[in-house]
Formats: structure tokens, sequence, C-alpha cells
């Protein structure tokens, strides 16, 4: 068996079929993206959606009605 042949044959195809990401048009970015990931990140958004409600108050009252289904939620969590 040839494995070095074969991963350097690899290798070679793609190294021809991906071209390096500066050669192609529309490499660079066109300004930088950290300050606008930090600005991202310290937008604090703390509103829960309704439908996170709505499940919450569906569990709460599936383990009103049937408290032996208590042991499988938490085995599922």
């Amino acid at each position: 068996m040839t494995t070095d042949n074969d991963e350097d044959r690899i290798a070679r195809l793609l190294k021809q079929s991906l071209p390096p990401m500066g050669t192609q048009p529309g490499a660079k970015l066109q300004r930088d993206l950290w300050p606008a990931m930090l600005r991202r990140l310290d937008e604090s958004s703390t509103a829960v959606p309704w439908f996170d409600w709505a499940l919450l108050v569906a569990v709460v009252a599936w383990l009103a009605m049937f408290p032996q289904a208590i042991p499988v939620l938490l085995y599922h969590l």
C-alpha cells in the first residue's frame, strides 16, 4: 500500500481545487469585525420570548397533574 503517495495526491488535488483565500476576488475584509462583535456582546438581551413562558407553564401543569413524571423529567435533563 502506498499511503504516502495517496496522501500526497490528495493534498495536491485539494490545493488545486481550493485556491488560497488571498487570491480570490473580494477576499479582503472591508472593515474590522471585532468592534462590532464586542458591541453585540455588550447588548444584554434579557427579554424572554412568550413561548418560553408557555413551555414553562405547560411543564409545571404537567408535573402538577402527573407527579410521578418528575423522575422522568429529571432523567432527561
